[in-house]
């Protein structure tokens, strides 16, 4: 189905240009990774599906394009059109979709979260490699540059180890979401914690190279069918400290990461990069290039750039945000295997 790969080239598999795509779900993000194609002459966009039909027609007629819109995704196997699906559906579908694309030698750029279940998330790793399909989560923050440049500063080693972290994520989330499927607890898991939040989640996991061991948090619903609030305490390897709060009924937008190490503290907030040293607080300017999960995966498929979001790290940010509920909903403490 999808064109051949290059037969020197098993890891980081490169596709010729342009790269056919297919925009899984024409909702909010299906037309916001449609603006972002929009700017690539490397990639066009040749397929649409949504089971809202009217979605992919408004999508196709406001970005003026000729793909083919099906009415099934099951239709996609039938299609010679595409090498690649970037999957914006409800967070329900996408281990389904995913799978489906995979199978049919698709590469995949899935919207988080990538599964609902770890052993979901194993599988579609192996199915990756299986059939050479590329597959990428589009974790935004690990293209962002301000996130690149933490990644670089507490990674270099030359502020220390990571002695802790805190975190500080609020938005206007709640008043967006009622009527649809973000209010649906069997379609949007974790509520603002597994939306929103499990970005932030990630970036814990992206910056340090840690992984989570203990949760313990208090989450509330604040009369949402879903998790709307979460106050969390956390412990990761190397018995690395986190206390991060998600408001997602906040009267602004705002977000800050703070990585304390021995001889320095690393902060992102609200898109600046600072660093704070022996009591003095300044800017930082040498950030690392910005980027966009979609540019980074087109990258990845032409040049063979690293896969920056791969499926495995969707593992850690599942485990930490099934014990955020689990600790919030028994009010105990969650051990992570």
């Amino acid at each position: 189905m999808s064109r051949e790969l290059h037969p020197d080239d098993d890891s980081r598999a490169a596709f010729a240009a342009p790269i056919r795509m297919g925009l899984i779900g024409c909702g909010r993000m299906g037309f916001h990774h449609a603006e972002r194609l929009r700017h690539r002459s490397d990639a066009e966009v040749t397929l649409l599906y949504d089971p809202a039909r009217d979605n992919a027609e408004r999508l196709r007629q406001q970005f003026q394009l000729s793909a083919t819109i099906i009415n099934d995704l099951s239709e996609i196997v039938q299609h010679q059109s595409v090498d690649a699906c970037i999957i914006s559906s409800p967070t329900g579908l996408h281990y389904e979709q995913s799978r489906l694309c995979l199978e049919n030698g698709l590469a995949v750029l899935c919207e988080k979260p990538l599964a609902h279940d770890p052993d979901q998330i194993k599988e579609l790793i192996v199915l990756s490699a299986g059939k050479k399909a590329p597959l990428s989560v589009a974790y935004q923050r690990r293209s962002s540059r301000e996130y690149r440049t933490l990644r670089r500063e507490v990674l270099s080693g030359k502020w220390g180890k990571v002695r802790s972290i805190s975190g500080h994520i609020i938005e206007d989330w709640q008043s967006t979401i009622r009527g649809t499927w973000r209010d649906d607890p069997k379609a949007n898991f974790g509520g603002f914690v597994g939306d929103a939040g499990s970005h932030k989640i990630d970036c814990l996991f992206y910056v340090t190279g840690l992984a989570p061991e203990e949760v313990f948090a208090w989450t509330d619903f604040c009369g949402s069918q879903v998790e709307i609030t979460a106050q969390v305490l956390a412990r990761l390897t190397g018995d690395v400290r986190v206390s991060i709060d998600f408001i997602g009924n906040g009267q602004y937008l705002g977000e800050m990461i703070a990585v304390h190490c021995e001889r320095g503290d690393v902060i992102v907030q609200d898109g600046d990069l600072f660093l704070a040293v022996e009591n003095q607080k300044r800017l930082l300017t040498d950030l690392e290039l910005d980027s966009t999960p979609v540019d980074e995966f087109l990258d990845q498929l032409l040049h063979g750039k690293e896969n920056i979001a791969p499926p495995e790290c969707a593992l850690p940010v599942l485990s930490m945000t099934r014990a955020i509920l689990e600790s919030g909903r028994t009010g105990r403490p969650q051990v992570i295997a």
